[in-house]
């Protein structure tokens, strides 16, 4: 079973996100994601920004992919999602059927995101079809969900892909066209001035009587919970999952990597060092 660190879903700084991914290449990780997939807005990086630092990662010897938007509003960010997918190097996370569409009439492989709302095995073997060779569950699909949809697709003969579980990080629950942070802070979303910079691991949302609810992050909606499903490990490998995906948070990452690997490696349950994740016992998200 491999690690993965998951695409970045905060806006940082542009020498923060480089210092980063340079430190993040000296710990011991498989598989890197790169990309914007939150906000078109978020241009500290451009696209060949994103390639030239994928092609550093390559070069060490680990894998790359670059993922792309999960809610795209405009006819300029799908030609930039053209772009991205015609790269020529590296395979793409496609979070939304746009980005598959481009890929399946070029014939390329892809990464099927966690946004593509996959629930059945009828969908997932369509997907297989149109090139997808790794699978991201939905954060809020189950263990026994999983279950189901990997026997009924064994059962018809369906190619399973490899499957990549969520297992480190704030869930990503929701999209929008509004930005969230603009309006906490009463600005427009076109006059928003890159508030998300301020946080760099989302803005923490209560409710009105103020207890902690959410975290808001430019258009996304997260989870507060930190989710962690390294204590279900042998779980995650009886249901043939080869990919544990960790999202990137500002401090704290290498810990959280060498937690993982420690736990790949024990042969019993690590002490927990995030929050359970209701979804994937099948109760609510909260419902720690």
């Amino acid at each position: 079973m491999r690690l993965s660190l998951g695409p970045p879903q905060y806006f940082w700084p542009r020498e923060q996100v480089f210092a980063y991914y340079r430190e993040a290449m000296r710990w011991p990780l498989d598989v890197f994601y790169l990309g914007e997939n939150v906000c078109s807005k978020r241009r500290e990086l451009r696209s060949r920004d994103w390639l030239a630092l994928a092609g550093e990662i390559a070069d060490s010897g680990r894998e790359v992919v670059l993922s792309s938007l999960a809610l795209l509003e405009a006819e300029s960010e799908l030609g930039a999602l053209q772009r991205l997918v015609e790269n020529g190097r590296f395979r793409i996370e496609a979070n939304d059927l746009s980005a598959v569409q481009l890929c399946r009439e070029r014939g390329l492989p892809f990464v099927g995101g966690p946004t593509l709302n996959v629930y059945n095995h009828r969908a997932l073997a369509m997907l297989v079809a149109d090139g997808m060779q790794r699978w991201v569950p939905g954060v809020e699909l189950s263990r026994d969900l999983l279950a189901e949809l990997c026997a009924a697709a064994e059962a018809e003969s369906i190619a399973l892909p490899e499957i990549e579980l969520i297992a480190w990080g704030r869930l990503p629950l929701a999209y929008s066209a509004r930005c969230f942070t603009a309006r906490a802070m009463d600005v427009g979303k076109d006059q928003c001035a890159f508030r998300c910079l301020q946080h760099p691991d989302g803005l923490p949302l209560a409710t009105r009587d103020g207890a902690p609810f959410l975290v808001i992050n430019g258009i996304q909606v997260q989870g507060r919970e930190i989710c962690d499903l390294a204590p279900e490990i042998a779980e995650l490998r009886a249901l043939g999952a080869g990919l544990l995906r960790l999202y990137p948070q500002a401090e704290g990452m290498a810990e959280v990597v060498q937690y993982f690997r420690a736990a790949l490696a024990s042969e019993t349950p690590l002490p927990r060092r995030g929050d359970d994740n209701g979804y994937w016992h099948g109760r609510a998200g909260m419902a720690v």
